[in-house]
């Protein structure tokens, strides 16, 4: 019987934290995300201005939540994608997670704005968002990793003066990789993400009409980049 309010309790607050977290994406669509204010969510949901910070002590918190969301989001729609595709060629598979990391970002434009675009005035992201921030390169990563496994990399050696970074990179990020696979994971990776981010922020406009071909020619092109064979060979 004693645990009851507690649940409601427990109950409410995850209503109410949901409610605030949902108010203020719609915020960071109309205004962006240096406009958000606790007050002003809070006078949207009714709530008192001192109420909100028992949920979110700062605008910071707000922010740190959302953008832990948003990698948490993106990084199981990859993950998602990964599952899906295990058994197929590595290009497909590469494929496959970059286009539903573009169909996450086309659909989830704000938020992809929220952790890709730029910073927001006077926030700096703190470590607990890492973890989620990593999820979606990991499941590029593993494409590579499961390619190497199977005899389908084929990593170009990075130049003599490159080589020391390549090994501290690999040490850190993929231990069980070829040192040179470190730089080309990096690079595809920051590459991919700009290619999405030109796509979501209108930067093709009026230069790139035929999207789905193109982007899925450019991933081909970040596959070989990596050491993959592009999908559809063999």
């Amino acid at each position: 019987m004693t645990s009851r309010p507690h649940g409601a309790r427990a109950r409410a607050r995850i209503e109410i934290t949901a409610a605030i977290k949902e108010e203020a994406r719609r915020r960071l669509a109309e205004q962006g995300a240096a406009e958000l204010s606790l007050r002003a969510v809070a006078r949207t949901l009714g709530m008192a201005s001192s109420a909100i910070y028992r949920y979110f002590p700062s605008r910071d918190d707000l922010l740190t939540a959302l953008i832990i969301d948003a990698y948490d989001s993106l990084g199981e729609t990859a993950e998602a994608a990964l599952r899906a595709s295990e058994g197929a060629p590595a290009g497909k598979r590469w494929t496959a997670v970059c286009e539903a990391i573009r169909g996450w970002a086309l659909a989830h434009p704000h938020e992809y704005a929220l952790i890709y675009g730029s910073p927001v005035p006077g926030y700096a992201a703190p470590a607990t968002t890492v973890p989620a921030a990593a999820r979606v390169g990991f499941a590029l990563i593993d494409v590579v990793r499961d390619a190497h496994r199977t005899g389908e990399l084929d990593v170009a050696p990075v130049p003599a003066d490159l080589e020391p970074e390549a090994a501290r990179m690999a040490a850190d990020l993929v231990p069980d990789l070829p040192p040179a696979a470190a730089p080309a994971c990096v690079a595809v990776w920051a590459q991919l993400l700009g290619l999405i981010g030109f796509e979501v922020f209108g930067q093709f406009t009026r230069i790139v009409e035929e999207r789905d071909a193109f982007f899925r020619h450019t991933v081909a092109g970040l596959a070989r980049t990596v050491g993959l064979r592009p999908a559809g060979t063999l």
